[in-house]
């Protein structure tokens, strides 16, 4: 799938270790008229370097490289003023530092097996901030991830939750089922303008930075459970 060229390409990193990882990928970005490669790095640590002079809008990020992994430089990078989207590239065999990523400040994650549609539409989606990644493989990503996870967690999260209107806790948790907002405005019977209003106070209330965080700290606080 194509898209029509716009004034502005989405700029996008590639940070992994692997070279013919990097180039495959960049074939298939490039490919793209709204999409292109600015950086490529191989460790978390030239990639912090290399962005610091040359900002992009979206970092696809390995997880294990070396000198910085990816899980430091995520968290170094999302820290930044105007931070760009990291999107986390990984595999079901590590799923615990998916979720270290995601709270180090990543905004999703993305199977490096993604059949390369599904790498595209990842970007446009963190990109555009409006949309849970592929919802499909992040709805069961997270899934496995948070059978490891306590029934329910006290603290600052469960005060939040407690702050949540019942409409903005109903909002969460069809987020959390991987909802986008026309989907969500329609099940709720309101406009999609609606929607996107109470997803902004979802995120302020708990802190998100976006709605994969939102979607991690739903299922942390036992209010969606696996399989549900």
């Amino acid at each position: 799938m194509t898209v029509a060229p716009s004034d502005d390409p989405v700029r996008v990193a590639l940070v992994d270790d692997q070279q013919l990882v990097r180039a495959g990928f960049r074939m298939v970005i490039d490919s793209q008229p709204d999409l292109t490669v600015a950086v490529e790095a191989s460790d978390g640590a030239q990639a912090l370097r290399l962005l610091a002079d040359h900002p992009v809008d979206v970092v696809l990020m390995d997880v294990r490289m070396p000198t910085m992994d990816g899980l430091t430089a995520t968290s170094r990078l999302t820290s930044r003023p105007e931070a760009p989207r990291v999107v986390v590239l990984t595999t079901f065999d590590l799923d615990e530092y998916v979720l270290e990523a995601i709270r180090a400040g990543a905004s999703g994650f993305l199977l490096k097996d993604a059949p390369p549609e599904e790498m595209l539409a990842a970007i446009r989606t963190v990109h555009r901030g409006d949309a849970v990644i592929a919802p499909s493989s992040t709805r069961r990503l997270l899934e496995h991830l948070v059978t490891a996870l306590p029934a329910t967690s006290t603290g600052p999260a469960q005060e939040a939750l407690a702050g949540l209107t019942d409409r903005e806790r109903e909002v969460l948790v069809l987020m959390a089922r991987g909802r986008s907002n026309t989907e969500i405005a329609t099940e709720l019977f309101v406009a999609e303008a609606t929607v996107k209003t109470h997803v902004g106070r979802v995120l302020a209330k708990l802190g998100a930075r976006d709605r994969v965080q939102a979607v991690v700290t739903a299922y942390e606080i036992g209010l969606v459970r696996p399989g549900s």
